[in-house]
């Protein structure tokens, strides 16, 4: 079987994960961890300062109509109502200074940083719990925890409603169509790996009917080897971009053209080859899951009418 060949050598991309992940994600967590998840909510929104430290985060609190102390330094266009709260640097290597200089009460990161942020937090004896949004069931119940923790019970409810709508949309639509093979690469520059099912890409190409050509598997993402890969013969090559992402799509550009084996790919040679856009796409789930599926939706079934 494909996920049980010898040329992926998962623990060994620690340093590689970091870098894709830096805008948002790190090596993979799995599970929601902090005293603050443990415990039940003692204060109300009016009480809470809540740092967010991510872009997705900053939305979801958008979306669920919470103030904030302190969000992420991004180049990314966050919401409006944010626009005079402090920045507490980058989602990867938050100011710590900064963060503790805001009084928060609650420091919330995701579960795909926890590897490499929790041992820094831990250090200065700072409290974060990290959200888990490596899938969008994930995220669903991150924000349902979020809503009852803050008084948003029925912001979350709605959020989730508009998520579940689409995703019960989506499998209609692709009910009974033939499932395409689809390849995920995720790249930074000079390296990319291949996204398995349990990556949130891959997550979103479950829900839109493809299958993975990785099965099997309990990580995130693989290193890649082109001579395996084309004898899986995938009828999509789906191309991420993180970090960098005119860089990477340039550096795909030139490893396809220049490595001769990616021309004996069906999906080369059907002109099957996607670059998925970073706002859409990220590494964790966001409330760009709607639009996202759509956009997969169009890439893997061309004929549909819809």
């Amino acid at each position: 079987m494909f996920a049980r060949k010898p040329i992926y050598q998962g623990l060994s991309l620690l340093f590689l994960l970091m870098l894709i992940l830096s805008g948002c994600s790190s090596a993979s967590g799995t599970t929601s961890t902090s005293a603050a998840a443990d415990n039940e909510s003692t204060s109300s929104n009016s009480q809470a300062r809540i740092v967010a430290t991510t872009v997705a985060i900053t939305e979801i609190a958008n979306a669920l109509d919470l103030d904030l102390a302190g969000k992420p330094t991004s180049s990314k266009t966050l919401p409006e109502r944010y626009k005079d709260v402090p920045d507490v640097g980058n989602p990867m290597s938050p100011d710590m200074e900064k963060v503790m200089s805001l009084s928060p009460t609650d420091i919330l990161s995701v579960t795909t940083l926890q590897y490499d942020l929790e041992p820094k937090f831990k250090g200065l004896n700072i409290n974060a719990e990290f959200l888990n949004f490596e899938s969008l069931s994930n995220m669903e119940n991150e924000i349902t925890k979020l809503g009852a923790r803050f008084d948003r019970v029925q912001q979350a409810e709605q959020v989730n409603s508009k998520l579940q709508s689409k995703v019960a949309e989506i499998k209609k639509e692709v009910a009974g169509k033939p499932s395409p093979k689809v390849l995920i690469l995720l790249g930074v520059p000079g390296s990319y790996l291949v996204a398995t099912e349990n990556s949130y890409i891959g997550d979103l190409v479950k829900i839109a009917g493809g299958t993975n050509i990785v099965q099997g598997e309990d990580v995130e993402y693989l290193a890649s080897n082109t001579e395996y890969l084309q004898q899986s013969n995938p009828d999509i090559i789906l191309r991420a971009a993180h970090g960098m992402p005119e860089e990477v799509v340039k550096m795909f550009d030139e490893e396809f053209q220049t490595n001769d084996i990616w021309k004996h790919f069906n999906a080369v040679q059907n002109g099957r080859v996607y670059d998925l856009p970073e706002p859409l796409f990220g590494t964790t789930a966001s409330l760009a899951a709607n639009d996202a599926l759509d956009e997969l939706v169009k890439m893997m079934y061309p004929d549909s009418k819809s």
